[in-house]
């Protein structure tokens, strides 16, 4: 009885470390399954970044159509861009065409102009200023400077002109657009050999020398006193110039 009995309790003890042994090992199996599901986890957890790789690309195939309709839109910027140049071009063309026109303008004839002379805010008087207006419904072109003859035209001593103040460009008047030419008519002396004059000439440039006929210019209120031994007249120009037109 006591052999059969240790016998069994013997077998007992062997079945229970198999059974022991075998749950080991099905733990083990199943951990090994938790981690591939783990990993499987982890992958699908991955799949997302794959989709967001997936959608990189896609991101990536929208951006080339985008970058397409960018190309297109910068093409189209592009074309519109060059007829804004050529407008541009076209603007500076037109813009200089007036001035292409102004230079074959016809000279100002003495019919053209109404001439107007003003002293100067100075005591005694040095100075006048001669306004020259385009009356014509044309335009034209004034040259050079104003003749002046301060008394007989026959007899009258030229006045010379100052080179300091000739312009740059043509002087072209519009319609009733004015010109200047700042007149010294004496140095303001007591004893200066002066003579008084109510009214004097002045005369144009034609394209080969003086014009035909000239314009008779009243003198400001008082009359002028006049040394023509000082005399001196500057160039026609668009607006008087502090500097040039200082003499």
């Amino acid at each position: 009885m006591r052999t059969t009995t240790g016998r069994t309790t013997g077998r007992t003890a062997l079945l229970v470390a198999a059974v022991a042994a075998v749950s080991l090992g099905l733990t083990a199996c199943g951990g090994d399954d938790g981690a591939k599901d783990a990993g499987s986890a982890t992958t699908t957890t991955g799949a997302p970044a794959a989709t967001g790789t997936t959608g990189t690309g896609g991101a990536t195939e929208s951006a080339a159509p985008a970058g397409s309709s960018g190309s297109s839109t910068d093409a189209s910027a592009g074309s519109s861009a060059a007829p804004a140049a050529g407008k541009g071009t076209a603007g500076a063309t037109a813009q200089g065409t007036p001035a292409a026109a102004d230079a074959k303008a016809p000279v100002c004839a003495h019919g053209d102009v109404r001439i107007t002379a003003k002293k100067a805010d100075e005591v005694p008087t040095e100075h006048i200023v001669l306004t020259a207006t385009n009356t014509s419904a044309r335009a034209c072109r004034l040259l050079e400077y104003p003749l002046l003859a301060f008394g007989e035209i026959q007899t009258a001593k030229d006045v010379p002109a100052v080179p300091s103040s000739k312009p740059a460009a043509p002087v072209v008047l519009e319609p009733g657009a004015p010109a200047y030419a700042n007149v010294r008519v004496a140095n303001g002396g007591v004893h200066e050999d002066n003579k008084v004059v109510k009214e004097f000439n002045v005369n144009l440039f034609a394209a080969d020398g003086p014009a035909e006929g000239s314009v008779v210019v009243a003198a400001p209120a008082g009359g002028l006193a006049v040394g023509e031994a000082v005399a001196k007249t500057g160039y026609w120009t668009h607006e008087l110039r502090n500097g040039a037109d200082d003499f």
